[in-house]
């Protein structure tokens, strides 16, 4: 027996809205969606047809399927260590560790461990979307934002400010770990 997942599709919706701060107006607006159904959507006093949902997840910049796979990860609230997904970049060694649970929550925490010697940058288009912090849990980062240097130790917090190019730095002999905090803008 399948779960009816109306109900989490109109969480997501209302989720996914709000995480871009928009009002129901303006994702009426952007979707070609009446403001009045979008409400009785997210209230879930309607269930979208698949046309509905395809103009809605359009707006959001999701593909279908996208909407509908965080809809159905929204009861996920734990991430277990052995299951968060790992990835590592072929030429510097990074390894990126998702460590919060994969449930489009508008938070998500991000554990890096960056090697000796080991340098990434990344243009301002990679902060566009996105507050970050970075708290350092173990080592030392040179971390270069725009023009502005900082160095930063074991227990160590940055808020970055706007979108600017930046580049994470490893300039010691041992690995150093921190810790992203992702909210989206």
């Amino acid at each position: 027996m399948t779960s009816d997942p109306t109900d989490a599709i109109a969480a997501r919706i209302k989720t996914e809205r709000i995480a871009r701060n928009w009002s129901l107006a303006e994702l009426a607006e952007r979707s070609g969606v009446s403001k009045a159904m979008i409400s009785k959507i997210e209230r879930d006093e309607a269930s979208p047809t698949a046309s509905v949902l395809g103009r809605l997840s359009g707006a959001f910049g999701l593909q279908l399927s996208t909407l509908l796979a965080l809809a159905e990860q929204a009861g996920q609230r734990i991430s277990r260590a052995q299951t968060q997904p790992v990835w590592q970049d072929p030429e510097t060694g990074y390894t990126r560790r998702v460590l919060s649970p994969l449930n489009g929550s508008i938070l998500e925490l991000v554990e890096v461990s960056l090697p000796a010697g080991a340098r990434v940058a990344y243009p301002p288009s990679a902060f566009t979307f996105q507050h970050q912090q970075i708290w350092v849990t173990s080592g030392t980062l040179a971390f270069k934002e725009g023009d502005v240097a900082h160095v930063l130790h074991k227990g160590d917090c940055l808020q970055l400010g706007p979108p600017v190019p930046c580049e994470f730095a490893n300039q010691t002999k041992a690995t150093c770990v921190y810790v992203l905090g992702l909210v989206k803008r």
